[in-house]
């Protein structure tokens, strides 16, 4: 991936180029100390993605953004924050920032937001270079084209935010065996038996400790979702991904419970109740009635 680091602070720009580069996230092309700076190279470099810092003096994050998509670029945003403000946060997320890095900046937290955005464009590209091929397919071919249940999955998880965490591979995985076994509309076996299925498929690895470690890595992704949507709700309730996907696949409670904290700004550590098998029978449903759409 190619970047674009804007903020008046040279520092901040240092840290994030040192922390994508001994990363290996890829590589910076640029960077400006102000918005009015670095509208002209952004046009001209058209990095894949742009880290702005929300408050500069001259053009602020949301200004530069909303100028550089007007003048036609189509690359995606990361907005870098170090004050909490959830009406700016709201008009930031309404404008198309993906996500936020918050100041001071953390390495872990950087990583994990690029690797997920990084993800992201990935599938965005994938899924337009496939309707472009088809736009290119006689009609007669279209109608018998279908999605796979890989695309079903991961489309669904992108939505949820959590496309590029370690699990999504073994939830995407877990479906395929269901969809494969079992077909739509058939109830869940033991998550157990799920989890040994997915290890099963795996070389040289140790079933039961790998099925373990499977539940573990599921369950930190189920709650990387939960933590999404409730931001996500927490700002816009109203928001699409929101409306629909904490309601049916979490305990609203347990997603309202976030949101409070998250508007409350605590930064206490908060035990969050994760229903594994809700999630997966709520993704397999879904899973199945898309394939069947298609």
């Amino acid at each position: 991936m190619r970047y674009y680091i804007i903020d008046d602070d040279m520092a901040s720009r240092r840290m994030l180029e040192k922390v994508i580069v001994e990363g290996d996230l890829g590589m910076v092309i640029g960077d400006a100390e102000s918005g009015v700076k670095a509208i002209s190279p952004v046009l001209s470099l058209q990095p894949d993605i742009v880290l702005v810092d929300l408050l500069m003096p001259g053009l602020d994050g949301i200004e530069t953004m909303e100028q550089l998509k007007n003048q036609g670029f189509q690359g995606q945003f990361i907005m870098i924050s170090q004050v909490v403000n959830k009406e700016m946060v709201g008009e930031a997320y309404e404008k198309g920032v993906e996500f936020f890095i918050h100041k001071p900046i953390n390495r872990v937290e950087v990583q994990s937001i690029l690797r997920k955005t990084a993800e992201k464009s990935r599938l965005k590209d994938s899924l337009i270079a496939i309707r472009e091929s088809l736009a290119h397919i006689g009609p007669a071919v279209k109608t018998i084209k279908h999605r796979n249940v890989k695309e079903i999955v991961s489309s669904i998880l992108n939505d949820m935010g959590i496309i590029g965490e370690v699990g999504s591979g073994d939830i995407v995985a877990m479906i395929e065996i269901l969809m494969s076994q079992q077909g739509r509309g058939s109830q869940l076996p033991p998550l157990k038996e799920l989890y040994e299925a997915v290890a099963g498929k795996m070389n040289n690895v140790d079933i039961n400790k790998e099925s373990k470690a499977i539940e573990q890595r599921i369950r930190r992704t189920i709650l990387v979702a939960i933590n999404h949507l409730a931001s996500l709700g927490a700002v816009d309730y109203t928001t699409r991904e929101f409306e629909y996907y904490a309601p049916r696949y979490f305990d609203f409670q347990e997603i309202r419970n976030r949101m409070k904290q998250i508007q409350e700004d605590s930064h206490e550590p908060m035990k969050v109740k994760i229903n594994c098998k809700k999630f997966i029978q709520v993704l397999y449903l879904e899973t199945g009635d898309k394939f069947g759409q298609t």
